[in-house]
């Protein structure tokens, strides 16, 4: 079977949640491609039929056995991957969304090798996805923490 999010002829549209629990936020570490190694916030695809809320709520839960409150869309980032050929390999138009924590604890799964409730500071010393620091600020300043 092939991956049809690998050589795309249209954008992917994935969702990710900036998840706000006492002052901090969860950030993971991808332990697959793409992004392999990478830090970033949890979340994955839209489905068809699927609102954006409910992405993230499922995409949430399923990455990591959350349950969060899905807030305010903060922001857009566009992943283009290309080979080294030039073409694109993957590309996804992904929305971070705030969402708070409301229950349940963290746990890892195949996506992650790690996971921790941080600090904006603590971003600075990691190999982060593009845009996450700002995301995690404005999340952080949405929330009021």
């Amino acid at each position: 079977m092939t991956d049809e999010r690998t050589y795309p002829t249209r954008p992917f549209l994935a969702v990710s949640a900036a998840i706000v629990r006492d002052g901090k936020l969860l950030v993971v570490r991808r332990a697959r491609q793409p992004g392999m190694g990478w830090h970033t916030f949890p979340g994955g695809g839209v489905e068809l039929g699927e609102t954006l809320e409910a992405a993230v709520a499922r995409e949430v839960k399923e990455e990591t056995g959350l349950d969060v409150s899905v807030g305010a869309l903060i922001g857009h980032r566009d992943v283009i991957i290309r080979d080294p050929g030039g073409r694109v390999a993957r590309h996804f138009v992904v929305l971070p969304f705030l969402a708070r924590w409301t229950g349940g604890e963290f746990v890892l799964n195949e996506e992650h090798d790690a996971g921790d409730w941080l600090g904006v500071d603590a971003l600075a010393g990691l190999k982060t996805t593009e845009g996450l620091a700002e995301i995690a600020a404005t999340a952080l300043r949405l929330a009021g923490a």
